[in-house]
C-alpha cells in the first residue's frame, strides 16, 4: 500500500514538472513576457519624451524573443561539450 502511494506521488510530481517545463518552453509565455517588456519600455520611453517611443520599445521586446530562440542551440552545444569532456573531470 505504501509503495503504491509513493509511486502515485512520483507520477504526480513528474506531471507537474512536465507541465512546468512545457510552460517554460511555450510561445504563450514568450509572447506574454515580450508584451509586458514592450508595454514597460513604451511607458518608460514615453515618459522620457523619446521620439518614436512605440517603435523603440520593440528593441528590448525583440531582444527577449531572440534570446529565447537562440538559447536552446547554446544549451545543446553546452551539454554536448560538457559530456564530451566528462571523462577527464572537467
Amino acid at each position: 500500500m505504501d509503495l503504491e502511494r509513493s509511486i502515485a506521488e512520483i507520477q504526480e510530481r513528474n506531471a507537474r514538472v512536465e507541465a512546468d517545463k512545457a510552460w517554460e518552453m511555450s510561445w504563450t509565455r514568450t509572447l506574454l513576457i515580450a508584451a509586458m517588456i514592450y508595454v514597460t519600455a513604451s511607458i518608460f520611453l514615453w515618459n522620457m519624451y523619446a521620439p518614436a517611443y512605440l517603435f523603440q520599445a520593440l528593441i528590448p521586446a525583440g531582444g527577449w524573443i531572440f534570446s529565447t530562440l537562440s538559447l536552446p542551440w547554446f544549451k545543446k552545444w553546452w551539454i554536448a561539450r560538457r559530456s564530451a569532456h566528462s571523462w577527464n573531470g572537467k
